[in-house]
């Protein structure tokens, strides 16, 4: 999730990202496009879903986030997106995105404002965007717009993407960066950028609304920061990392703990979802999780001093566990012929993030490397 703070914009002279296709990384596989996919989802998931949408989102479609203070945020309202779509509830969706743009649109571009507060006279004091919200919203509506036939939602999900590529990516040190935000991101000869944000899946995808290479090579660049941005006793990312636009040189973020934690167990999230089942940072996880007690599944773990938190993870956490864990049995999920993993129920769920990363997880899990590649090609410059 998005936390800013971070101050104006650096004088950091970054070029934009240009049209023109960029020479090949020559260690990266560019995977091709997932074409729409027919639904996945079960009973089980669709009973799952119930839950969710009962227990998090208004009548009006507002996705209430509850373990931080009732707000909303357009990673919220793209997730639950996600999972309307998945679930073939249409009349969850279309309230969902009529909340989404009646309350979080910005008035010069296709993007969406990152968070909502209820309690305060402007409920939007902050009017940048949260990448990954927009990239969600992109997704689930370029989905909907295949499974209901609506182009208006493709025509849309074109926009937003664009808008991504033009306000939100970089050129640094000759690769492809996704910022976090239209502004804020950015230091004097470096950005920040959050590795959680880099939704594989979903970025594939919406390649193909694009008549260039901006995406595809977002996603290949994207692949290996993650894969070359790992650090610690684990060789894990961190919730912020830090990228030096001259030398690519890449640090765990001041301003937050140097934590693999709530933000960053999404990165294995998404490549497992992805089908990258060999990439470094999914199997790195999956070490963690094997050895730094297994029995509670720790929060988190500091990057620098290897200290564990001292508390373990929610339901979240163990459902991310879970699907990353099974992609070391026989190398797949259900796609690659191995039982779905059990996963916590929403029902024990303490607030919206858990849950959310439990819904997700479950999604992840049958969807996981269809569409993909069946090969991997470590990402270059890989530790």
């Amino acid at each position: 999730m998005l936390t800013l703070g971070l101050g104006a914009a650096a004088s950091l002279t970054l070029r934009p990202l240009t049209v023109a296709a960029p020479a090949a990384n020559p260690g990266i596989l560019h995977l091709p496009p997932a074409p729409p996919l027919a639904s996945s989802a079960d009973s089980r998931d669709i009973a799952e879903w119930r839950q969710f949408r009962d227990r998090f989102v208004t009548r009006d479609g507002r996705v209430i986030d509850t373990g931080n203070g009732g707000v909303s945020h357009s990673e919220g309202q793209g997730f639950a997106m996600l999972l309307a779509e998945w679930c073939g509830d249409r009349v969850s969706f279309e309230r969902i995105l009529g909340w989404t743009r009646s309350n979080l649109a910005r008035p010069r571009d296709n993007l969406f404002a990152w968070s909502w507060r209820p309690h305060q006279t402007v409920a939007v004091p902050d009017n940048n965007n949260a990448t990954d919200g927009d990239i969600a919203i992109a997704w689930a509506l370029q989905r909907a717009a295949a499974r209901w036939s609506v182009p208006a939602w493709e025509d849309l999900a074109t926009a937003i993407t664009q808008d991504i590529v033009k306000l939100c990516t970089r050129d640094i040190a000759g690769r492809t960066v996704l910022l976090p935000g239209a502004y804020g991101f950015t230091r004097p000869n470096a950005c920040v950028v959050n590795p959680s944000y880099y939704n594989l899946p979903a970025i594939r995808s919406l390649a193909a609304l694009l008549p260039g290479t901006e995406m595809r090579r977002l996603e290949a660049d994207g692949r290996h920061i993650l894969a070359a941005g790992r650090f610690g006793a684990w060789r894990l990312p961190p919730d912020w990392l830090h990228i030096d636009a001259t030398t690519g040189r890449m640090t765990p973020a001041t301003g937050w703990p140097p934590r693999f934690s709530w933000d960053a167990i999404r990165v294995p999230l998404y490549l497992a979802w992805a089908g990258l089942h060999e990439a470094e940072s999914l199997r790195a996880a999956a070490t963690f999780w094997e050895a730094a007690r297994p029995d509670t599944l720790p929060a988190w773990t500091d990057l620098h001093t290897g200290a564990l938190s001292p508390y373990p993870g929610h339901e979240g956490v163990r459902a991310v566990a879970a699907l990353t864990l099974a992609t070391r049995q026989g190398g797949g999920l259900v796609g690659g012929g191995v039982v779905r993993p059990e996963f916590p129920q929403v029902a024990t769920a303490t607030d919206y993030y858990a849950a959310a990363l439990i819904m997700l997880a479950r999604m992840a899990s049958m969807e996981a490397g269809r569409g993909a590649a069946a090969g991997w090609v470590p990402a270059e410059g890989a530790a």
